[in-house]
């Protein structure tokens, strides 16, 4: 059976006695301030390795998002979403109107909202660019995107 790298999302940072229980339960590794762990699980299949950390977990640790943290085998990243009650409520609703399960409601509003932001932001780097060429020549900003790609890429080592 292989294994899943699961992200975990609080919607708090977990204080020392929270961590302390679950890791009797799974192994967790926190990241600074102790409010997003990673663990691995044991599973036939990544929906069925963030149920299982849902479960042991959910008493434990104050959970937002559960997320796969490398792709499925079919390219996208599984999560699981702590919702409150009334948000579940609304999100069952919605899918219903649309004659949709949950599932499938949520992964094509978050397809569109997704779509939708990349939209956004590549209409706000064209009219940033725009701008920059208003005040520059082509050659001028080409070589500021090159010394800057450089610099940027001489710190990262």
């Amino acid at each position: 059976m292989p294994h899943h790298a699961l992200e975990i999302t609080l919607t708090r940072p977990a204080t020392q006695a929270e961590l302390a229980r679950a890791v009797r339960v799974m192994p967790l590794a926190a990241n600074h301030d102790a409010k997003r762990l990673m663990t691995v699980v044991k599973a036939k299949n990544p929906d069925r390795a963030l149920s299982r950390a849902h479960h042991r977990l959910k008493e434990l640790l104050p959970l937002d998002v559960l997320a796969t943290h490398y792709p499925a085998p079919d390219g996208h990243v599984v999560l699981t979403i702590a919702f409150s009650p009334t948000a579940d409520v609304f999100i069952r609703r919605a899918a219903e109107q649309m004659g949709q399960t949950p599932r499938v409601f949520l992964q094509q509003t978050i397809h569109r909202a997704l779509a939708r932001h990349a939209r956004q932001e590549a209409e706000r780097l064209d009219h940033a660019l725009k701008a920059l060429l208003d005040r520059t020549t082509p050659d001028q900003l080409l070589a500021a995107v090159g010394r800057t790609l450089t610099l940027s890429g001489t710190r990262q080592c």
